[in-house]
């Protein structure tokens, strides 16, 4: 099963977008989205998949988090 998760946008360039995920940095495509500077994106498989609300992506974080701590 693959799970899409939640990151920040730090930094563009071109086609590419540099994503911190719960404190690790990433590159990811963004071709699929308009998704800019600080917008929290959804990415599987490393592409952009959605544009979230903060809250919602704190929400997940959060959850993810938790599980964390579970394992």
């Amino acid at each position: 099963m693959c799970v899409a998760v939640p990151g920040k946008i730090i930094q563009i360039k071109g086609d590419y977008a540099k994503v911190n995920i719960m404190d690790n940095i990433t590159d990811a495509n963004i071709k699929l989205v308009d998704a800019k500077i600080g917008d929290y994106v959804l990415i599987h498989a490393g592409c952009v998949i959605d544009v979230l609300k903060e809250d919602v992506a704190e929400e997940i974080l959060t959850i993810f988090s938790q599980l964390q701590e579970e394992l």
